[in-house]
């Protein structure tokens, strides 16, 4: 799986004109899913994501994770951060999860994040979605399971 976290001081997701989602201090997750990636792999990314120290500490480090600020996590389904970009001038996405199989994965992946930690918002696999965020930094960060 793919998570492109961004550090953030405010995000939204809107579908169809309406907020869905909306979160303050925090991270935007985009989160990718390929074929070969299991449940295992959605587990250890919602760990990693939400352990990950992106946010600074007392002397400026970025030392601290979302969970040690208290910060809300935003998670959006994106599948084209599986898209294979190496040729030519159109992505690829035959790396992609089928539908399903990724929304399934996504969903662990949520659910692994609100048993650890009770600040999280979700985007809606599959819709067309209208993202705003103001990236604090600028920091962003790609992680894989």
């Amino acid at each position: 799986m793919i998570a492109l976290l961004q550090r953030v001081t405010g995000a939204s997701v809107r579908v169809a004109g309406e907020d869905i989602a909306r979160i303050e201090s925090g991270l935007l997750v985009l989160v990718g899913v390929v074929e070969t990636d299991a449940a295992k792999d959605a587990q250890r990314l919602a760990a990693r994501m939400l352990d990950y120290r992106i946010f600074p500490d007392a002397g400026g480090k970025m030392n601290r994770s979302v969970i040690d600020t208290a910060g809300e996590v935003l998670l959006v389904p994106q599948f084209t951060l599986a898209a294979d970009t190496r040729r030519g001038l159109r992505p690829s996405f035959a790396r992609a999860a089928p539908p399903q199989y990724a929304e399934d994965l996504f969903n662990v992946c949520v659910q692994a994040a609100e048993s650890r930690h009770n600040r999280i918002a979700c985007g809606r696999f599959g819709a067309d979605m209208q993202v705003q965020l103001t990236n604090d930094g600028p920091v962003t960060f790609w992680l894989e399971s």
